[in-house]
């Protein structure tokens, strides 16, 4: 089988100024849009389309209206001043009256295309001015002998310096040097879909009848969607399958650690958590690597979970090691975790940037003896001068801004790879999950523990600040503590938010010595000196930037004020929410907005309001955003799809990613007919990386 791209795809993978009529300033224009081959071109659909309606006479018109109708070509009348319009008169077969009007044309130009007493097709806006009929610029002057315009023509998105003709050209020349091509999609599938094939799926797609064959709906367009998702789920599947070779050890253990944790716990875990350690167990005592994504919701608990299955790699004679992207984070993971570990009897430290010198040298020779059992740290881990003697298993916090290309280069570490856990707080809808994490398993937290309060969430004014500063007042009043979160940390010329340290200042005239202050560009001793407070109770108000969106657990912290709540993300307001309902007292979130709402911020804040499940609410933060914006396209290396809504099609991917599969169990080489015709979509979408993977299975 060759190795690389086929041949008859040379043409497409070219220059574009290899196509006929693309000179330099096309080029530059197409590049504009991220267009540098024909087969870009190819992908780059109409995003809309234009009705032409055919008429006989020009009283007929509706204006403004686009219409084609058939004129006699009269008498020209060249402009008399500088600056003004060119006009020609022509008349209807009936001799209704129609004038086209250009500006700046050149003379020999547009008394050839329209010579006095000459038939034209013309098209295009004809609109009434001084109550004659009149068309600007028409889009089209034809012979009677020329083809007439379509009725339904398409448009294409276009950048400074392209007109549509040149987009329109472009792509079919483009368009011609598209191979024959073998089926790829499953028959039984392309039969209940009643898809046409990819040629003629592609050409439709460029030669839409109607404003229905633009829809994402429509067969053409649904058909090119899954060609994409296929791409991209057999890329997904190879690399899953890869990280599945790589051998793991298998890591049992006794459950005697375990039991003395959860003999220590002041309830039982729920249905979720103990599914979730059985499937992460399971997966651990096989000899394949573990490769899981454990999703749970704010408070679902993911914390035990993560605890139990570092203990079943000690109880196996092993290390675990826990991985958080930032030092609070790590820090808040170590203090979480701290009692957990002491009843089980083992030892855990924590390694960050901060330890330095011969605390930091002692902290790594007991690491490489094996005197530290659970290792919790930055990305500060993954220095060299880090060993551990016998680390089965790796788990990994908060990271879905890691993509599969990151996860392939994880995987290489280390002679025996560790098993290696994925945890997520932000709950991302089945769709992406797929798309983000199809090379994973996942294990879902969609359970609360019983211990959790419900959180009552309630939209209020700024305007009435006063009123909620009284009652906070009651409420600390009777022993509550309180965090405040407010959007930037200082006051900028360009944005009238409320800042930190301003607010900070404000209650702390009206609080005295209980309030402190927590932002991302404090010193971290003074952050870590702030949030100590807090935890402790020496200081009842914490005022804060986003740094305590994840993972900051505080239980008696019943009352979180967020200020100008409408400049947040759903899910950013759900995380921070999540904040508080960690203890046993009823809780309250207060989101106060600046009137006027607008229609967005009132969605969301209504949203949150209404609910506390974080997968409806990453659901509207899906329809509200789009993909890229929920996972954040930059960092999450989520794919960008030229034809596929990952909104819309959510389904789609799903099809795609069962078939992926089942195809790679029954063809692990790709070398049937399907197989080989697999391998061209995937050179074609461009999933180069992923190819060289294909192997023997």
């Amino acid at each position: 089988m060759p190795k690389g791209r086929p041949p008859s795809l040379f043409p497409l993978f070219a220059a574009i100024d290899t196509l006929p009529g693309i000179g330099p300033k096309g080029q530059a224009a197409l590049m504009q849009m991220g267009i540098e081959r024909p087969r870009d071109l190819i992908m780059t659909l109409p995003s809309s389309g234009i009705t032409r309606r055919r008429i006989q006479r020009i009283n007929q018109v509706d204006p403004p209206e686009i219409v084609i109708v058939d004129v006699t070509v009269g008498r020209h009348f060249p402009p008399k001043t500088r600056g003004r319009p060119w006009r020609v008169h022509c008349t209807d077969m009936h001799g209704d009256d129609l004038t086209l009007v250009f500006f700046h044309p050149r003379r020999d130009w547009i008394e050839n295309q329209l010579p006095t007493g000459a038939r034209r097709i013309v098209s295009g806006k004809v609109e009434l001015f001084d109550g004659l009929a009149q068309m600007v610029h028409p889009d089209h002057i034809l012979r009677e002998v020329d083809p007439p315009p379509a009725a339904f023509e398409p448009v294409y998105p276009l950048s400074q310096g392209l007109t549509q003709r040149m987009m329109s050209k472009a792509i079919s020349a483009a368009m011609e040097h598209l191979p024959e091509v073998s089926e790829w999609i499953d028959p039984q599938l392309l039969k209940e879909r009643d898809w046409s094939g990819f040629a003629d799926a592609l050409k439709l797609a460029h030669d839409p009848q109607s404003p229905r064959d633009l829809s994402p709906d429509s067969p053409a367009r649904t058909r090119l969607a899954y060609d994409e998702f296929l791409a991209h789920q057999m890329t997904l599947a190879l690399v899953r399958r890869e990280k599945r070779r790589l051998k793991g050890r298998p890591t049992s253990g006794n459950a005697a650690l375990r039991r003395k944790v959860l003999g220590n716990l002041p309830w039982p875990p729920t249905n979720a958590q103990n599914r979730a350690v059985d499937e992460i167990a399971t997966d651990m005592a096989s000899d394949r690597r573990m490769n899981r994504l454990l999703q749970g919701d704010v408070g679902a608990g993911k914390t035990l979970v993560a605890m139990l299955s570092a203990l079943i790699a000690v109880e196996a004679g092993g290390q675990a090691v826990l991985m958080a992207p930032t030092e609070l984070l790590a820090r808040q993971h170590a203090r979480a975790l701290e009692p957990l570990a002491r009843a089980a009897g083992v030892r855990l430290a924590a390694l960050t940037g901060r330890n330095k010198g011969d605390l930091r040298a002692q902290l790594l020779e007991d690491l490489a003896q094996g005197r530290i059992d659970i290792l919790v740290g930055t990305h500060a881990v993954f220095q060299k001068d880090v060993h551990f003697k016998d680390l089965r298993l790796a788990i990994i916090d908060e990271q879905h801004r890691f993509g599969v290309a990151q996860r392939l280069e994880l995987s290489a570490k280390g002679d025996v790879p560790p098993d290696m856990l994925i945890m997520t707080a932000t709950p991302i809808p089945r769709s992406l999950a797929l798309t983000q994490y199809g090379d994973l398993d996942l294990s879902v937290l969609d359970e609360k523990p019983p211990g959790r309060q419900p959180i009552t969430t309630v939209m209020i004014s700024d305007q009435r600040l006063d009123e909620v500063t009284a009652r906070l007042k009651a409420a600390l009043d009777r022993g509550a503590r309180a965090y405040w979160v407010c959007p930037l940390v200082d006051e900028s010329e360009v944005s009238d938010l409320t800042a930190a340290e301003a607010r900070f200042q404000s209650l702390r005239a009206q609080f005295g010595e209980e309030v402190r202050l927590v932002h991302g560009q404090m010193p971290p001793d003074q952050r870590d000196a702030a949030m100590a407070d807090f935890v402790s109770g020496r200081a009842r108000i914490l005022v804060a930037t986003t740094v305590i969106e994840v993972g900051v657990d505080v239980p008696e912290a019943t009352i979180m004020v967020i200020e100008r709540a409408e400049s947040f993300g759903l899910a950013q307001l759900h995380q921070l929410r999540g904040r508080v309902g960690r203890g046993q007292e009823a809780s309250t979130c207060v989101l106060m907005y600046h009137a006027p709402l607008g229609e967005t911020g009132a969605r969301r804040l209504t949203t949150l309001r209404d609910t506390e499940d974080g997968f409806r609410i990453a659901e509207v933060d899906l329809e509200m955003r789009g993909a890229g914006d929920v996972i954040g396209t930059a960092q999450s290396g989520l794919p960008r799809f030229h034809i596929g809504d990952l909104e819309h099609q959510a389904g789609l991917m799903s099809v795609a990613r069962q078939d992926a599969r089942a195809l790679l169990d029954r063809d692990p080489s790709l070398e049937s007919a399907r197989g080989r015709a697999v391998r061209f979509l995937m050179w074609f979408m461009q999933q180069d990386q992923a190819i060289r993977l294909i192997s023997v299975g």
